[in-house]
């Protein structure tokens, strides 16, 4: 399985899908997050800290000033918003490359910025305006790792009736 499509009726619904992908993700797991300004990046954030680090999700909000937040649960988890940096090398030049292949999961907003620094191995997911509050969702996975959890998230989906 290369990619699941689904769409999304409410910021809602899609801070749910979050909540369902994050209860997926493992230490090591890099989340790249695609897509326009309102598209429901950190929405579907809010929801994957709501099941990785419970205890963080009302803290969950762009941190566009701040380049990164940090939750801690079971396992840490860093939310990053890249909208602010103009390059790959401006973000290696913060350090924060440290923390892609480390034990922590990561979730990069505008990770296009990221070039030839986004790891080999990453599920992508791309948000897009379906008029109204409706989202399509994309979730792409590139490894071995991703694939298996793509198709975890598949399964799980059937189950919820999101597919």
């Amino acid at each position: 399985m290369s990619a699941v499509t689904l769409f999304s009726r409410s910021p809602a619904e899609t801070e749910e899908l979050g909540r369902l992908f994050g209860s997926l993700l493992t230490r090591g797991t890099f989340v790249a997050l695609h897509g326009e300004l309102g598209s429901g990046k950190t929405c579907f954030t809010r929801g994957i800290v709501a099941a990785a680090a419970p205890a963080s999700a009302h803290l969950v909000a762009s941190p566009t000033f701040a380049i990164m937040n940090e939750y801690q649960g079971a396992t840490p988890l860093y939310h990053f918003d890249f909208y602010r940096l103009a390059s790959a090398g401006e973000i290696a030049e913060l350090g924060f490359e440290e923390y892609f292949l480390g034990d922590g999961i990561c979730v990069v907003e505008w990770s296009e910025r990221l070039d030839y620094l986004l790891p080999g191995e990453h599920l992508g997911v791309t948000l897009e305006h379906a008029g109204d509050d409706r989202r399509r969702l994309t979730f792409e996975a590139a490894g071995p790792g991703p694939e298996t959890l793509l198709a975890r998230f598949a399964e799980l989906l059937s189950s919820e009736k999101f597919l």
